[in-house]
């Protein structure tokens, strides 16, 4: 993926003087189209942080895994105190990378941290990951949970079958592709009304769960530790769960522009911002069981779409539209960006060139969307939501783990680097140990193939890296440009440096 941008900052000269942070040195122009971004009208600070947090995070996790923090669990209050838990986790972490990244302001996620601290081979798997494991994956668990959400009210009393949800799920994720593929602000549009719709379902679910407890609906929280199960295998399990509606926590650096006085207000938005969504998933968990036994939560095929049956009918239709909404919105994002992902590692000789290009007619990156769209079909193919969260946690909890040690390193062999934003060294020390346990403990207590799997995919990497990045041997190279010539013609695409803005 190289020491390119994934998203595009404000980079100078590369900074490597004494007390000065690593910065970017990227080119100031971009081929890609791109809508005239105006700041803010006002200098925003810490309202307009949070809200820009709360917005990033809540997306479709929050109607998937309930049901499968829950089945984990096994019982109400274990459940919620996972759901807290992970919010927890999830601010620590994010203070972590708020060191991270304004100590090393180049673009590209963990890409450029674990270069700086480890060298090349971790960064290159982190990047081989990201292509074909962490972000195809995501996306392919949000898609399927659309479809599970828009088949469910055709279904009633039965699960919809296997089938449905993934000729759905891959009709969604095609839907997406073009949609990015033809147009920027085509998808812009679309992302501002899905997340529009997405707030609202939420909204409505706090709400009603409000209700409903004033109206004395607590019978179902009593004994709420009756019945659990508690191991360490099941509490990793649940919050593989739970973190995967917290995803999007180690993005939060990236405000950093859109922020008055970011080095003080970026710290406090992430403290009030992801507690204020932890409050919002335990809120609307809440709200489920006012009207849900654990038994009843555990059999629903959409526990959203349960939810607003027994609430709110007549108008229960509203529950699986906007949470369809919701899901889609999420996954057209994930695509916008990932997509983005995939160009850049092309562009820097990591992947096949050919997805460096971008398209001659509508200045997208389309190359890289569809290759990024056809690896989320071929996940759909195989898999299901609950296979997949966990195959994606174990993967991103990896690299999390390194990223998040790699500060603490850095803490010691690159003490000369300007650090505005100083976290206690505690933290990244307790979100480090916690990384390793949710890495180890499910392999040791409830082994499954799908980690294997994931191990021999991440560590296949290496092989690619040493036929194409260390020693550049001729004859893949050569591969590569046969292939690229081809699918050029094809898809009437050119290098970025061909095209003129």
């Amino acid at each position: 993926m190289g020491e390119g941008s994934l998203r595009k900052r404000k980079g100078e000269d590369n900074g490597k003087e004494d007390g000065q942070s690593i910065q970017s040195h990227e080119p100031q122009t971009m081929n890609l189209q791109k809508e005239a971004k105006k700041p803010f009208p006002f200098p925003p600070s810490v309202p307009v942080g949070i809200c820009m947090i709360v917005g990033t995070i809540i997306g479709s996790g929050i109607f998937v895994s309930p049901k499968s923090v829950l089945a984990n669990v096994g019982a109400v209050g274990p459940c919620l105190t996972i759901w807290a838990a992970c919010g927890i986790l999830a601010t620590l972490g994010a203070l972590c990378f708020a060191e991270l990244g304004t100590m090393i302001t180049k673009s590209g996620g963990e890409y450029p941290y674990l270069m700086e601290a480890f060298g090349p081979i971790p960064a290159f798997l982190f990047s081989w990951t990201s292509l074909f494991v962490t972000k195809p994956s995501s996306f392919a668990i949000i898609c399927l949970s659309f479809a599970e959400y828009a088949s469910a009210p055709f279904y009633p009393g039965c699960d919809p079958p296997q089938a449905v949800i993934k000729c759905l799920a891959a009709a969604a994720i095609v839907i997406i592709t073009i949609v990015n593929s033809l147009s920027v602000k085509l998808g812009s549009y679309l992302q501002n009304f899905l997340t529009a719709a997405k707030m609202i379902i939420v909204t409505i679910i706090i709400v009603s769960g409000i209700v409903l407890l004033a109206q004395g609906k607590t019978e179902n929280f009593k004994d709420s530790f009756k019945d659990s199960k508690i191991s360490v295998s099941s509490i990793s399990l649940a919050f593989y769960n739970g973190l995967w509606a917290y995803d999007g926590w180690n993005q939060l650096n990236y405000i950093t522009e859109e922020l008055k006085n970011p080095y003080r207000n970026l710290p406090l938005s992430i403290i009030i911002g992801i507690p204020l969504v932890t409050v919002c998933y335990v809120l609307i968990n809440i709200s489920y069981f006012t009207v849900m036994t654990s038994t009843e939560l555990l059999q629903s095929q959409a526990v959203a779409v349960t939810f607003g049956d027994r609430v709110l009918y007549p108008a229960s239709w509203i529950v699986p539209l906007f949470v369809a909404f919701s899901t889609i919105g999420s996954a057209n994002g994930t695509c916008f960006t990932a997509g983005r992902l995939v160009y850049v590692a092309g562009r820097e000789g990591h992947m096949l060139k050919v997805l460096s290009y971008i398209s001659v007619k509508r200045l997208t990156p389309a190359p890289a969307i569809i290759f990024y769209g056809a690896i989320a079909i071929i996940y759909i193919i195989p898999g299901d939501i609950d296979t997949l969260i966990n195959y994606f946690s174990f993967a991103v909890w990896v690299f999390y783990g390194l990223t998040i040690l790699a500060l603490i390193v850095m803490r010691f062999t690159r003490k000369e680097l300007r650090r505005p934003i100083r976290i206690p060294i505690i933290i990244p020390v307790i979100v480090t140990l916690v990384s390793i346990l949710l890495v180890l403990a499910p392999i040791i207590s409830a082994p499954e193939l799908a980690y294997l799997y994931c191990v021999l995919f991440i560590l296949s990497g290496l092989i690619f890296y040493v036929l194409f990045v260390h020693f550049k041997f001729s004859w893949p190279r050569k591969i590569s440009k046969s292939i690229t010539m081809h699918l050029q013609m094809l898809l009437e695409v050119v290098p970025a440096e061909e095209v003129t803005e």
